[in-house]
């Protein structure tokens, strides 16, 4: 028979197709694939360590091959800090940076919101026709919803 966490990871599965979210269903596909080789206790404890930080470097990389390229350089980015729309840009990306640094620590401390979080992406996704970013944008704004919340509660009681 099947295991519960097998059970949860085919229910993401399905939601995955129902999303079209590829990266979901990659996931889910290669998590069954290391259950169903019996590899779990090699490698999941590895993915679950170093998992985030080699997908963050991954993530890195390919936002900085236009550079690498050659396709961005110094008089692109001149050009560009000439309009307020760059400078709007700048200030987004820092924010997102600094918000997805926490939710890079709220998933390290607090694994059980993650899947909370990937569900959250799924129903917006398929009900709001959003576009999947990823939990840890999730988890980072989660985060700082989650601090308002606490220090409103500390000011009322």
């Amino acid at each position: 028979m099947f295991s519960s966490s097998t059970i949860f990871l085919l229910i993401l599965l399905a939601l995955g197709f129902i999303a079209k979210n590829q990266p979901i269903l990659i996931a889910v596909y290669i998590l069954l694939g290391v259950k169903l080789f019996n590899l779990e206790d090699r490698v999941l404890p590895f993915v679950e360590s170093k998992g985030i930080f080699i997908g963050v470097v991954v993530i890195t990389v390919a936002v900085l091959v236009p550079i690498a390229t050659g396709e961005i350089g110094f008089s692109e980015l001149y050009q560009s800090i000439k309009s307020y729309y760059a400078w709007i840009a700048i200030a987004a990306g820092a924010f997102v940076a600094y918000v997805a640094r926490d939710g890079l620590d709220l998933m390290a401390n607090e694994p059980h919101l993650t899947a909370a979080l990937v569900l959250g992406t799924i129903l917006g996704v398929v009900f709001l026709q959003g576009v999947a970013v990823g939990p840890l944008i999730g988890a980072g704004i989660a985060y700082l919803v989650m601090q308002g919340v606490d220090g409103i509660l500390k000011l009322v009681s």
